[in-house]
Protein backbone atom coordinates (compact mmCIF):
# COMPACT_ATOMS: atom_id res chain seq x y z
CA UNK A 1 0.00 0.00 0.00
CA UNK A 2 1.61 3.19 -1.03
CA UNK A 3 1.54 6.30 1.57
CA UNK A 4 -1.10 8.30 -0.62
CA UNK A 5 -3.45 4.91 0.19
CA UNK A 6 -2.75 4.58 3.73
CA UNK A 7 -2.79 8.90 4.13
CA UNK A 8 -6.53 8.66 3.01
CA UNK A 9 -7.23 5.13 5.13
CA UNK A 10 -5.66 6.50 8.15
CA UNK A 11 -7.21 9.71 8.03
CA UNK A 12 -10.66 8.48 7.04
CA UNK A 13 -10.46 6.58 10.19
CA UNK A 14 -9.36 8.63 12.48
CA UNK A 15 -11.88 11.05 11.45
CA UNK A 16 -15.33 8.58 11.70
CA UNK A 17 -13.47 8.07 15.37
CA UNK A 18 -14.41 11.55 16.27
CA UNK A 19 -11.13 12.53 17.17
CA UNK A 20 -9.59 16.34 16.95
CA UNK A 21 -9.65 17.29 13.21
CA UNK A 22 -5.94 19.01 14.47
CA UNK A 23 -5.04 15.63 15.49
CA UNK A 24 -6.51 13.55 12.63
CA UNK A 25 -4.29 15.56 10.28
CA UNK A 26 -1.27 15.41 12.12
CA UNK A 27 -1.13 12.12 12.89
CA UNK A 28 -2.22 11.27 9.69
CA UNK A 29 0.17 12.87 8.19
CA UNK A 30 2.61 11.52 10.71
CA UNK A 31 1.93 7.82 9.46
CA UNK A 32 2.19 9.03 5.50
CA UNK A 33 5.69 10.00 5.79
CA UNK A 34 6.80 7.18 7.35
CA UNK A 35 5.49 5.11 4.70
CA UNK A 36 6.52 7.43 2.11
CA UNK A 37 9.94 6.53 3.82
CA UNK A 38 11.41 10.02 5.27
CA UNK A 39 12.00 11.12 8.73
CA UNK A 40 8.57 11.68 9.58
CA UNK A 41 9.75 14.06 13.08
CA UNK A 42 12.14 16.00 11.03
CA UNK A 43 9.76 16.80 8.29
CA UNK A 44 6.09 17.27 10.29
CA UNK A 45 8.03 19.91 12.73
CA UNK A 46 9.66 21.63 9.71
CA UNK A 47 6.43 21.45 7.90
CA UNK A 48 4.07 23.09 10.79
CA UNK A 49 7.20 25.65 11.54
CA UNK A 50 6.99 26.54 7.89
CA UNK A 51 3.06 26.58 8.00
CA UNK A 52 2.87 29.08 10.81
CA UNK A 53 5.51 30.99 9.80
CA UNK A 54 3.44 34.06 8.03
CA UNK A 55 2.60 37.45 8.68
CA UNK A 56 -0.54 37.22 6.98
CA UNK A 57 -1.56 34.93 9.82
CA UNK A 58 -1.22 37.47 12.18
CA UNK A 59 -4.55 38.98 11.03
CA UNK A 60 -6.53 35.53 12.28
CA UNK A 61 -6.02 36.42 16.38
CA UNK A 62 -7.02 39.80 16.06
CA UNK A 63 -10.03 38.88 13.87
CA UNK A 64 -11.26 36.25 16.68
CA UNK A 65 -10.51 38.50 19.37
CA UNK A 66 -12.34 41.39 17.50
CA UNK A 67 -15.64 39.13 16.70
CA UNK A 68 -15.62 38.05 20.51
CA UNK A 69 -15.81 41.74 21.67
CA UNK A 70 -18.63 42.23 19.08
CA UNK A 71 -20.44 39.30 19.99
CA UNK A 72 -20.77 40.02 23.53
CA UNK A 73 -21.42 43.57 23.14
CA UNK A 74 -25.04 45.34 22.25
CA UNK A 75 -23.94 45.92 18.30
CA UNK A 76 -25.61 42.63 16.88
CA UNK A 77 -28.38 44.30 18.81
CA UNK A 78 -28.29 48.17 17.33
CA UNK A 79 -27.38 46.58 13.92
CA UNK A 80 -30.58 43.89 14.30
CA UNK A 81 -32.91 47.10 15.30
CA UNK A 82 -31.45 48.76 11.89
CA UNK A 83 -32.49 46.15 10.10
CA UNK A 84 -35.51 45.91 11.46
CA UNK A 85 -36.69 49.32 10.78
CA UNK A 86 -36.00 48.50 6.70
CA UNK A 87 -37.94 46.03 6.43
CA UNK A 88 -41.09 46.30 8.80
CA UNK A 89 -43.52 46.81 6.20
CA UNK A 90 -42.55 43.55 4.71
CA UNK A 91 -45.10 40.35 5.66
CA UNK A 92 -42.74 38.48 8.02
CA UNK A 93 -40.66 41.29 7.80
CA UNK A 94 -38.31 39.47 10.68
CA UNK A 95 -37.20 36.70 8.51
CA UNK A 96 -35.08 39.44 6.50
CA UNK A 97 -34.30 40.96 9.53
CA UNK A 98 -32.58 37.84 10.33
CA UNK A 99 -30.55 37.54 7.05
CA UNK A 100 -29.77 41.16 6.80
CA UNK A 101 -28.24 41.42 10.52
CA UNK A 102 -26.40 38.14 9.99
CA UNK A 103 -24.69 39.90 7.16
CA UNK A 104 -24.36 43.04 8.82
CA UNK A 105 -22.52 41.25 11.53
CA UNK A 106 -20.43 38.97 9.32
CA UNK A 107 -19.26 42.42 8.06
CA UNK A 108 -18.11 43.57 10.96
CA UNK A 109 -17.09 40.70 12.49
CA UNK A 110 -16.24 37.48 10.22
CA UNK A 111 -17.26 34.88 12.11
CA UNK A 112 -20.29 32.53 11.70
CA UNK A 113 -20.45 31.14 14.89
CA UNK A 114 -20.47 34.60 16.61
CA UNK A 115 -23.47 35.36 13.84
CA UNK A 116 -25.29 32.28 15.33
CA UNK A 117 -25.32 32.43 18.68
CA UNK A 118 -25.18 36.69 19.18
CA UNK A 119 -27.95 36.85 16.89
CA UNK A 120 -30.40 33.69 17.41
CA UNK A 121 -30.56 34.52 20.71
CA UNK A 122 -32.92 37.08 20.65
CA UNK A 123 -34.14 36.89 17.43
CA UNK A 124 -34.92 33.00 17.39
CA UNK A 125 -38.06 33.71 20.03
CA UNK A 126 -39.40 36.84 18.65
CA UNK A 127 -39.34 35.44 14.79
CA UNK A 128 -41.34 31.84 16.77
CA UNK A 129 -43.14 34.42 18.51
CA UNK A 130 -44.16 36.76 15.00
CA UNK A 131 -43.27 34.89 11.91
CA UNK A 132 -42.91 31.27 11.42
CA UNK A 133 -42.53 28.40 13.59
CA UNK A 134 -38.93 27.97 16.01
CA UNK A 135 -37.07 25.18 13.67
CA UNK A 136 -37.49 27.68 10.38
CA UNK A 137 -36.32 30.11 12.53
CA UNK A 138 -33.18 28.28 13.77
CA UNK A 139 -33.15 27.21 9.87
CA UNK A 140 -32.63 31.03 8.77
CA UNK A 141 -29.97 31.96 11.33
CA UNK A 142 -27.59 28.86 10.70
CA UNK A 143 -28.00 29.81 6.77
CA UNK A 144 -27.83 33.47 6.55
CA UNK A 145 -24.25 33.51 9.03
CA UNK A 146 -22.22 31.53 6.79
CA UNK A 147 -22.77 34.94 4.72
CA UNK A 148 -20.56 36.21 6.94
CA UNK A 149 -17.69 33.42 5.56
CA UNK A 150 -18.05 35.78 2.05
CA UNK A 151 -18.70 38.99 3.50
CA UNK A 152 -15.34 40.62 4.97
CA UNK A 153 -13.87 40.88 7.09
CA UNK A 154 -13.10 37.07 6.78
CA UNK A 155 -10.60 34.83 8.66
CA UNK A 156 -10.64 32.19 5.75
CA UNK A 157 -9.74 34.22 3.10
CA UNK A 158 -6.49 34.80 5.15
CA UNK A 159 -5.78 31.37 5.52
CA UNK A 160 -6.73 31.18 1.35
CA UNK A 161 -4.61 33.38 0.36
CA UNK A 162 -1.74 31.84 2.72
CA UNK A 163 -2.30 28.42 1.06
CA UNK A 164 -2.36 29.86 -2.60
CA UNK A 165 1.25 31.66 -1.70
CA UNK A 166 0.60 35.40 -1.35
CA UNK A 167 -2.83 36.23 -3.09
CA UNK A 168 -3.63 39.88 -2.07
CA UNK A 169 -6.28 39.51 0.96
CA UNK A 170 -7.57 43.14 0.44
CA UNK A 171 -8.51 41.62 -2.82
CA UNK A 172 -10.26 38.92 -2.20
CA UNK A 173 -11.92 40.86 0.86
CA UNK A 174 -13.73 42.83 -2.30
CA UNK A 175 -14.00 39.67 -4.00
CA UNK A 176 -16.51 38.30 -1.28
CA UNK A 177 -18.79 41.22 -1.16
CA UNK A 178 -20.64 40.20 -3.77
CA UNK A 179 -21.42 36.60 -3.71
CA UNK A 180 -22.03 37.55 -0.23
CA UNK A 181 -24.83 39.40 -1.09
CA UNK A 182 -26.21 37.48 -3.38
CA UNK A 183 -26.00 34.53 -1.00
CA UNK A 184 -28.15 36.86 1.35
CA UNK A 185 -30.73 37.54 -1.45
CA UNK A 186 -31.23 33.76 -2.07
CA UNK A 187 -31.82 33.27 1.18
CA UNK A 188 -34.16 35.66 1.52
CA UNK A 189 -36.19 34.58 -1.63
CA UNK A 190 -36.34 30.98 0.30
CA UNK A 191 -37.56 33.07 3.27
CA UNK A 192 -40.13 34.86 0.95
CA UNK A 193 -41.77 32.11 -0.30
CA UNK A 194 -41.88 30.02 3.18
CA UNK A 195 -43.83 33.32 4.87
CA UNK A 196 -46.13 33.81 1.89
CA UNK A 197 -47.19 30.66 2.27
CA UNK A 198 -47.71 30.95 6.41
CA UNK A 199 -49.12 34.42 5.42
CA UNK A 200 -47.55 35.80 8.46
CA UNK A 201 -48.42 39.85 9.38
CA UNK A 202 -46.23 42.70 9.18
CA UNK A 203 -44.24 44.40 11.58
CA UNK A 204 -45.53 48.50 10.58
CA UNK A 205 -45.38 51.08 8.46
CA UNK A 206 -42.57 52.28 6.53
CA UNK A 207 -41.17 54.90 9.14
CA UNK A 208 -38.42 57.12 8.15
CA UNK A 209 -37.77 58.62 11.33
CA UNK A 210 -37.30 55.18 12.83
CA UNK A 211 -34.74 54.17 10.63
CA UNK A 212 -33.16 57.39 10.80
CA UNK A 213 -32.89 56.87 14.90
CA UNK A 214 -31.92 52.95 14.51
CA UNK A 215 -29.68 53.70 11.89
CA UNK A 216 -28.04 56.68 14.39
CA UNK A 217 -27.60 54.02 17.14
CA UNK A 218 -25.74 51.80 14.79
CA UNK A 219 -23.94 53.86 13.03
CA UNK A 220 -20.41 53.65 14.69
CA UNK A 221 -20.95 49.83 14.65
CA UNK A 222 -21.41 50.24 10.83
CA UNK A 223 -18.10 52.47 11.02
CA UNK A 224 -15.93 49.67 11.35
CA UNK A 225 -16.88 48.11 8.14
CA UNK A 226 -15.66 51.53 6.45
CA UNK A 227 -12.69 51.93 8.72
CA UNK A 228 -11.45 48.46 7.83
CA UNK A 229 -11.95 48.31 4.43
CA UNK A 230 -11.49 52.01 3.88
CA UNK A 231 -8.49 51.91 5.35
CA UNK A 232 -7.48 48.81 3.14
CA UNK A 233 -8.52 50.47 -0.41
CA UNK A 234 -6.90 53.45 0.68
CA UNK A 235 -3.55 52.05 1.33
CA UNK A 236 -3.36 53.37 5.01
CA UNK A 237 -2.73 50.02 6.06
CA UNK A 238 -2.67 46.16 5.69
CA UNK A 239 -5.11 43.62 5.95
CA UNK A 240 -3.02 42.38 8.89
CA UNK A 241 -3.15 45.76 10.61
CA UNK A 242 -6.58 46.18 9.44
CA UNK A 243 -6.88 43.35 12.32
CA UNK A 244 -5.32 45.22 14.71
CA UNK A 245 -7.68 48.35 13.86
CA UNK A 246 -10.81 46.18 14.44
CA UNK A 247 -9.63 44.68 17.87
CA UNK A 248 -9.14 48.53 19.16
CA UNK A 249 -11.98 50.10 17.68
CA UNK A 250 -14.31 47.30 18.91
CA UNK A 251 -13.06 47.93 22.58
CA UNK A 252 -12.97 51.62 22.67
CA UNK A 253 -17.00 50.74 21.45
CA UNK A 254 -17.89 48.42 23.55
CA UNK A 255 -15.94 49.20 26.69
CA UNK A 256 -15.87 52.93 26.90
CA UNK A 257 -18.55 53.92 24.69
CA UNK A 258 -21.74 51.53 24.77
CA UNK A 259 -20.15 50.63 28.39
CA UNK A 260 -21.40 46.59 27.62
CA UNK A 261 -18.61 44.70 28.72
CA UNK A 262 -16.69 44.68 31.58
CA UNK A 263 -13.30 44.44 32.93
CA UNK A 264 -13.97 40.43 34.02
CA UNK A 265 -16.12 39.81 31.12
CA UNK A 266 -13.03 41.04 29.22
CA UNK A 267 -10.57 39.05 30.86
CA UNK A 268 -12.95 36.59 29.67
CA UNK A 269 -12.92 37.22 25.86
CA UNK A 270 -8.89 37.35 25.80
CA UNK A 271 -9.18 33.59 27.39
CA UNK A 272 -11.30 32.95 24.96
CA UNK A 273 -9.81 34.18 21.82
CA UNK A 274 -6.42 32.99 22.87
CA UNK A 275 -8.16 29.09 22.97
CA UNK A 276 -9.94 29.57 19.64
CA UNK A 277 -6.41 30.93 18.38
CA UNK A 278 -4.49 28.50 19.47
CA UNK A 279 -6.81 25.57 17.93
CA UNK A 280 -6.62 27.15 14.50
CA UNK A 281 -3.08 27.69 14.11
CA UNK A 282 -2.69 24.25 15.68
CA UNK A 283 -4.77 23.11 12.32
CA UNK A 284 -3.13 25.29 9.98
CA UNK A 285 0.53 23.80 11.10
CA UNK A 286 -0.49 20.24 11.10
CA UNK A 287 -2.25 20.59 7.59
CA UNK A 288 1.20 21.88 6.58
CA UNK A 289 2.20 18.65 7.26
CA UNK A 290 -0.93 16.97 5.36
CA UNK A 291 0.29 19.40 2.52
CA UNK A 292 3.70 18.53 2.45
CA UNK A 293 3.27 14.75 2.34
CA UNK A 294 0.43 15.35 -0.55
CA UNK A 295 3.04 17.24 -2.51
CA UNK A 296 5.48 14.52 -2.44
CA UNK A 297 3.23 11.99 -3.64
CA UNK A 298 2.27 14.05 -6.47
CA UNK A 299 -1.38 13.82 -5.29
CA UNK A 300 -2.27 16.87 -7.25
CA UNK A 301 -1.30 15.65 -10.55
CA UNK A 302 -3.05 12.44 -10.17
CA UNK A 303 -6.29 14.53 -9.17
CA UNK A 304 -5.86 16.38 -12.66
CA UNK A 305 -5.24 13.22 -14.24
CA UNK A 306 -8.61 11.71 -12.85
CA UNK A 307 -10.40 14.96 -13.96
CA UNK A 308 -8.99 14.72 -17.76
CA UNK A 309 -11.69 12.33 -18.51
CA UNK A 310 -13.66 15.40 -18.79
CA UNK A 311 -11.41 16.68 -21.33
CA UNK A 312 -11.43 20.91 -21.56
CA UNK A 313 -15.07 21.38 -20.31
CA UNK A 314 -14.80 23.86 -17.74
CA UNK A 315 -18.47 23.50 -16.80
CA UNK A 316 -18.38 19.66 -16.08
CA UNK A 317 -14.77 20.00 -14.13
CA UNK A 318 -16.93 22.88 -12.29
CA UNK A 319 -19.10 20.67 -11.20
CA UNK A 320 -17.02 17.38 -10.03
CA UNK A 321 -15.18 19.88 -7.80
CA UNK A 322 -18.32 21.57 -6.46
CA UNK A 323 -19.52 17.95 -5.31
CA UNK A 324 -15.93 16.79 -4.04
CA UNK A 325 -15.83 20.31 -1.37
CA UNK A 326 -19.82 19.61 -0.80
CA UNK A 327 -18.91 16.28 0.17
CA UNK A 328 -15.45 17.41 2.16
CA UNK A 329 -17.28 20.02 3.75
CA UNK A 330 -19.62 17.98 5.82
CA UNK A 331 -16.53 16.29 6.99
CA UNK A 332 -13.86 18.63 7.74
CA UNK A 333 -13.34 22.33 8.95
CA UNK A 334 -13.18 25.06 6.49
CA UNK A 335 -9.77 25.91 7.69
CA UNK A 336 -8.50 22.44 7.40
CA UNK A 337 -10.35 21.88 3.97
CA UNK A 338 -9.15 24.88 2.61
CA UNK A 339 -4.88 24.19 3.12
CA UNK A 340 -5.08 20.83 1.93
CA UNK A 341 -7.53 20.96 -1.15
CA UNK A 342 -5.76 24.39 -2.33
CA UNK A 343 -3.01 22.59 -3.68
CA UNK A 344 -4.67 19.73 -4.98
CA UNK A 345 -7.55 21.29 -6.83
CA UNK A 346 -6.00 24.70 -7.60
CA UNK A 347 -3.51 23.42 -10.65
CA UNK A 348 -6.40 21.43 -11.97
CA UNK A 349 -9.04 24.96 -12.56
CA UNK A 350 -5.72 26.97 -13.65
CA UNK A 351 -5.79 24.71 -16.48
CA UNK A 352 -9.34 25.55 -17.62
CA UNK A 353 -8.78 29.75 -17.09
CA UNK A 354 -9.87 30.30 -13.59
CA UNK A 355 -8.16 32.57 -11.80
CA UNK A 356 -7.00 32.13 -8.13
CA UNK A 357 -9.13 35.19 -6.76
CA UNK A 358 -12.68 33.39 -8.57
CA UNK A 359 -11.23 30.03 -7.15
CA UNK A 360 -11.16 31.30 -3.29
CA UNK A 361 -14.50 32.61 -3.78
CA UNK A 362 -15.99 29.60 -5.44
CA UNK A 363 -14.28 27.45 -2.42
CA UNK A 364 -15.16 29.54 0.44
CA UNK A 365 -18.85 30.29 -0.58
CA UNK A 366 -18.91 26.05 -1.24
CA UNK A 367 -17.41 25.16 2.16
CA UNK A 368 -19.79 27.61 3.73
CA UNK A 369 -22.61 25.23 3.11
CA UNK A 370 -20.68 22.73 5.39
CA UNK A 371 -21.19 24.39 8.34
CA UNK A 372 -25.06 24.10 8.15
CA UNK A 373 -24.74 20.35 7.40
CA UNK A 374 -23.96 17.12 10.18
CA UNK A 375 -21.40 15.53 11.21
CA UNK A 376 -19.48 19.03 11.28
CA UNK A 377 -21.19 21.56 10.75
CA UNK A 378 -20.20 24.36 13.27
CA UNK A 379 -23.21 26.42 13.27
CA UNK A 380 -25.28 23.56 12.99
CA UNK A 381 -24.66 22.44 16.44
CA UNK A 382 -24.67 25.93 17.60
CA UNK A 383 -27.96 26.84 16.25
CA UNK A 384 -29.56 23.45 17.82
CA UNK A 385 -28.20 25.04 20.90
CA UNK A 386 -29.05 28.63 20.96
CA UNK A 387 -32.50 27.34 19.19
CA UNK A 388 -33.32 24.33 21.61
CA UNK A 389 -34.13 22.03 18.91
CA UNK A 390 -32.71 19.17 17.35
CA UNK A 391 -31.57 17.81 13.96
CA UNK A 392 -34.11 15.44 13.17
CA UNK A 393 -36.93 18.59 13.81
CA UNK A 394 -34.52 21.04 12.60
CA UNK A 395 -33.78 18.95 8.69
CA UNK A 396 -37.12 19.58 6.77
CA UNK A 397 -36.99 22.86 7.30
CA UNK A 398 -33.43 23.74 6.56
CA UNK A 399 -34.01 21.91 3.26
CA UNK A 400 -35.61 24.73 1.28
CA UNK A 401 -32.35 27.20 2.59
CA UNK A 402 -29.92 24.61 1.46
CA UNK A 403 -31.46 24.75 -2.12
CA UNK A 404 -31.01 28.55 -1.78
CA UNK A 405 -27.34 28.22 -1.07
CA UNK A 406 -26.73 25.91 -3.82
CA UNK A 407 -28.41 28.59 -6.04
CA UNK A 408 -26.10 30.77 -5.12
CA UNK A 409 -22.56 28.55 -5.01
CA UNK A 410 -24.02 28.21 -8.97
CA UNK A 411 -24.21 31.72 -9.83
CA UNK A 412 -21.10 32.41 -7.88
CA UNK A 413 -19.20 29.40 -9.84
CA UNK A 414 -20.09 30.04 -13.37
CA UNK A 415 -20.66 33.94 -13.53
CA UNK A 416 -16.95 34.94 -12.63
CA UNK A 417 -17.58 38.75 -12.83
CA UNK A 418 -19.29 38.31 -9.39
CA UNK A 419 -16.21 37.58 -7.49
CA UNK A 420 -13.66 39.49 -9.70
CA UNK A 421 -15.50 42.67 -11.14
CA UNK A 422 -15.20 44.54 -7.66
CA UNK A 423 -11.32 44.03 -7.26
CA UNK A 424 -10.57 44.58 -11.39
CA UNK A 425 -12.76 47.98 -11.23
CA UNK A 426 -10.80 49.04 -7.65
CA UNK A 427 -7.38 47.97 -9.55
CA UNK A 428 -6.52 45.53 -7.41
CA UNK A 429 -5.81 42.63 -10.11
CA UNK A 430 -4.91 42.97 -13.53
CA UNK A 431 -7.72 42.47 -15.77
Amino acid sequence: MNALAILAVFFSSALLLSAPIAVVIGLSALVAIYAAGFDPLEICATSMLQGVDSFALLAIPFFILSGMIMGKGSMAKRLMDFASALVRFLPGGLAYVNTITCMLFGAISGSAVAAVSSIGSFMIPQMEKKCCDKETAVAITICSSTTGMLIPPSNIMIVYSVAVGGLSIGALFMAGIIPGIVLGICIMAASYFIIRKNRSPKEGSLDFSLIWSTFRRAFLSLMLVVVVLGGILCGIFTATESAVISVVYALLLEVFVYRDISSKELFKILAGAAATTGIVMLIVAASSAMSWILTMTNAPAKIAEALSIFGDSRIAILIVINIILLFVGMFMDMTPAVLIFTPILLPVVREIGVSDLHFGIIMISNLSIGLCTPPVGTCLFVGCGVGKTDISRLTPKMLPYFAAMLVAQILVTFIPDLSTALPEMLGMVSE
